[in-house]
């Protein structure tokens, strides 16, 4: 995906997180959903496909459908959970993938008695987008974010008492 929109890679900074998982994840209560393929004769033992993210935090002040600066980076009010690092190969898309790890995500948050989710995602993910419209998300935010290609994003609701199961 990074390569296919051309995204710089920051390891050290941005994308840190990728690289310890139970530091910035599992550690903090959160979760990081993996999809992988087995292996193909020749290719390595297992490989990674998609993944996704589900950050649990106190509910964001203010009204819902409204937004708020914390610590530098627009936030979506009434959430209380979000959906993140939801990437798919551009090879095991259209195959439900996505699906299952938005799936996942939800039940996790609805799990953890959260009710409103907040997704941020890059405009030019409009597949992305009508994904989450299909579980019932609607736009109603913009932001550009501080990561390194200052990226312009579309912010989402989810109500997540009235989220779509498409599985």
């Amino acid at each position: 995906m990074f390569d296919e929109y051309a995204f710089t890679w920051e390891a050290e900074g941005y994308h840190g997180d990728l690289y310890d998982l139970r530091a910035h994840y599992f550690e903090r209560g959160h979760s990081f959903f993996v999809a992988e393929v087995e292996a193909i004769e020749g290719d390595v033992e297992q490989r990674i496909i998609g993944t996704s993210a589900l950050k649990l935090f106190e509910t964001i002040p203010g009204f819902t459908g409204q937004t708020i600066q914390i610590e530098g980076r627009t936030r979506l009010c009434g959430t209380d959970c979000s959906l993140d690092r939801l990437y798919v190969l551009p090879s095991a898309r259209r195959l439900g993938i996505g699906n299952a790890l938005t799936q996942a995500v939800i039940e996790g948050a609805k799990e953890s008695g959260r009710g409103l989710m907040e997704i941020w995602s890059d405009k030019r993910f409009v597949e992305a987008h009508r994904l989450y419209q299909r579980f019932g998300a609607e736009t109603i935010a913009e932001r550009v974010l501080d990561d390194p290609d200052m990226s312009p994003e579309w912010g989402l609701i989810l109500r997540l008492e009235s989220a779509k199961s498409l599985s």
